[in-house]
């Protein structure tokens, strides 16, 4: 008698995983109590403070240190009005509770439905990104330049293997510590994948060195604007105070994970069968390896063209974000550009040019519709109002404990804020005015606090279904569990590195 083979039952993809979050974070609004914090916000058109109570009622106070101090908000005047502060910073000791926004049965459908296509619609500026570069990297691919190239660096890879996880994660972990490099990294996946499957390596390997990076930089953030240098102005401060402190981890934490990557990496390359995606490997490398990319192949003028303009539009890239603050429309217009002067490079012809740039375009649509997606939780979240209850109730739990202790739990606290609140500005200026002074209470420097929220809102980035892990996965068609798998040992690691840290900050401060 036969016997029937069970079937086995395979994890959900990116788009189930956020809307089941979607649907898990939706519910417990009806638990989480709605309410606000007042916010003081300064208007550069009427040279004022506009303050804002929990039910929206608004009025103007002047702009000057004297209503700073009023308010107990602990933030340079100059921050706000050079536009350093530019979201509203919640006033403390402010929160009050708020009627709950009525929903019922047709409202919640009407919300999960809203709340995504609005996600989409706020992300459309990555989204459009993404797209261009998918026909960017059509256009070069069909060049056979992609191909021609990756041959090349696999034979002066040979043998040294390692050294590519090494340079990568510490390139980008120095982007991400210095001035966020993070959703720009979506860029490098089509581009590093062949290199490390050709160098023996899976695609995990490749997403865990270039999101690693990304993740474990921003946590480890020294000088970036957009965490370290804000939260440090909002909780009055300036963001060198502390800095050695956040070197060092920087450090450790990158090591950590270069040599977690490296020691999977490189048993995956002695065997493939130790691989997490050992099941799917076959299938990568038929997606991201061309039949011939192992076969010697002459690198023509047009293709080393081709990748020359290509690679100059990465760099025009990092300059412009690190240099004049761009974000993803100005990204977006620089691969655009590129995409334009391959028309006279590539040498394709126009109809090859223009179905290559669209098939490029539709392998990444599904990466886009991911970035929208994961953007739905935080939407919902703003509309229900639990964002400020939340962290009120936080704040007061913790305000009483031991120095050591409170640091510690405050750590833990961001990690829950975090998965909330993915925005790391907007989480700096909600929770700072909020938090920091509590650093006066129990005695330690403010600038732990800044550690604590970099930290604990930086990890929980590492495995967030909100964040950028499931767009970086959904390249791949690697599954969440499999990540998971990947990264928890590292996790546990890293967490207890932290702790480490913020005691021994505890003790020197």
């Amino acid at each position: 008698m036969a016997t029937t083979k069970k079937k086995k039952h395979a994890f959900p993809s990116a788009y189930t995983v956020i809307v089941i979050v979607l649907i898990a974070v939706q519910a417990l609004t009806f638990f989480i109590p709605s309410g606000k914090y007042s916010t003081l916000e300064y208007s550069s058109e009427s040279n004022a403070f506009v303050i804002t109570n929990p039910k929206g009622k608004t009025k103007e106070e002047p702009a000057t240190k004297k209503t700073l101090d009023k308010y107990k908000i602990n933030i340079k005047l100059s921050k706000f009005k050079d536009g350093t502060i530019y979201r509203p910073a919640a006033i403390p000791n402010s929160y009050e509770g708020i009627k709950k926004p009525k929903r019922g049965v047709f409202g919640t459908i009407n919300q999960f439905l809203t709340s995504q296509v609005q996600g989409i619609v706020d992300s459309v500026d990555i989204i459009v990104f993404i797209l261009i570069l998918g026909g960017v990297i059509g256009i070069v691919n069909a060049t056979g330049a992609m191909d021609a190239g990756m041959k090349r660096l696999s034979e002066v890879l040979n043998g040294k293997q390692k050294w590519l996880i090494i340079i990568v994660m510490s390139l980008i972990a120095l982007g991400g510590t210095t001035f966020g490099l993070a959703e720009e990294t979506i860029a490098f996946y089509p581009i590093l994948i062949p290199i490390f499957l050709l160098a023996g390596y899976d695609t995990l390997t490749a997403i865990a060195t270039v999101y690693l990076g990304t993740a474990i930089g921003t946590m480890s953030s020294t000088i970036n604007p957009f965490s370290t240098v804000i939260a440090s102005n909002a909780a009055g401060i300036t963001f060198t105070d502390g800095m050695p402190l956040r070197v060092l981890m920087w450090v450790a934490a990158v090591g950590l994970s270069i040599v977690y990557t490296i020691r999977y990496g490189e048993k995956v390359r002695k065997d493939p069968a130790n691989s997490l995606v050992a099941d799917q490997m076959e299938a990568d490398r038929e997606q991201f390896l061309d039949e011939e990319m192992t076969e010697e192949k002459v690198f023509t003028l047009r293709q080393k063209l081709s990748l020359i303009i290509f690679a100059l539009g990465f760099v025009v890239m990092i300059w412009g974000v690190q240099q004049l603050g761009w974000y993803f429309t100005e990204i977006a217009v620089v691969f655009l550009a590129v995409t334009y002067v391959l028309v006279f490079v590539a040498g394709l012809g126009e109809k090859k040019f223009v179905q290559s740039f669209v098939s490029g375009a539709a392998d990444l649509l599904g990466v886009a519709l991911t970035v929208g997606l994961a953007r739905s939780v935080g939407i919902v979240m703003e509309n229900s109002y639990v964002s400020d209850t939340i962290m009120n109730y936080f704040s007061n739990q913790i305000s009483g404990m031991n120095n050591i202790l409170f640091i510690c739990v405050l750590f833990f606290v961001y990690i829950i804020l975090g998965f909330f609140i993915q925005s790391s500005s907007g989480l700096a200026v909600l929770s700072m005015p909020i938090m920091a002074p509590l650093a006066d209470v129990v005695g330690i420097d403010r600038a732990l606090i800044i550690d604590a929220y970099n930290w604990g809102q930086g990890l929980i980035g590492l495995i967030a279904p909100t964040g950028l892990i499931l767009v970086s996965l959904s390249m791949v068609n690697i599954g969440f569990d499999k990540w998971i798998k990947f990264v928890m040992k590292l996790l546990l690691m890293i967490v207890l590195l932290i702790l480490v840290f913020l005691s021994v900050g505890v003790l020197i401060s």
